[in-house]
């Protein structure tokens, strides 16, 4: 399970179970202090990082020789509008730099993590259903 405190204004503080805590924020026009990433920002993020290192460890049995990576994720969304306004496309972009690579063993590791290893992707095409519920802890005055 995964607690989120809200810690005022639009500012909250994750804490998953591995306790390796993070703080999300909204943008200053909508009421944020700019103090972490947006909670939208922090969900295309862990599509990047899960993917990126699948990528990276099947490159590693592959035993190519990785210098940089780093992962670019574009969206597209819904008109400005009424909410909500999810993604109706994402497009991530491995950029992979490194000695003598196998340009073959890069596409085989981008595609084996979005298609099979990828835990966020693949969350993201079976469209979970999701349900919400509520407690409400009143104090006396």
């Amino acid at each position: 399970m995964i607690k989120v405190e809200w810690h005022g204004q639009r500012v909250f503080e994750a804490i998953p179970p591995s306790g390796n805590r993070f703080i999300m924020d909204a943008y200053p026009e909508s009421g944020g202090q700019n103090k972490g990433p947006t909670p939208m920002e922090a969900f295309l993020t862990s599509g990047a990082a899960c993917s990126a290192m699948d990528v990276l460890q099947i490159l590693e049995k592959k035993r190519q020789k990785v210098t940089a990576y780093s992962v670019e994720i574009e969206g597209e969304r819904l008109e400005e509008g009424p909410y909500p306004r999810p993604f109706t496309k994402l497009v991530f972009r491995h950029i992979i730099e490194g000695v003598d690579l196998d340009v073959g063993a890069v596409d085989q590791a981008v595609r084996l993590s979005d298609e099979k290893y990828c835990t966020v992707i693949a969350t993201l095409r079976e469209a979970p259903l999701v349900t919400s519920t509520f407690e409400v802890k009143c104090t006396k005055k």
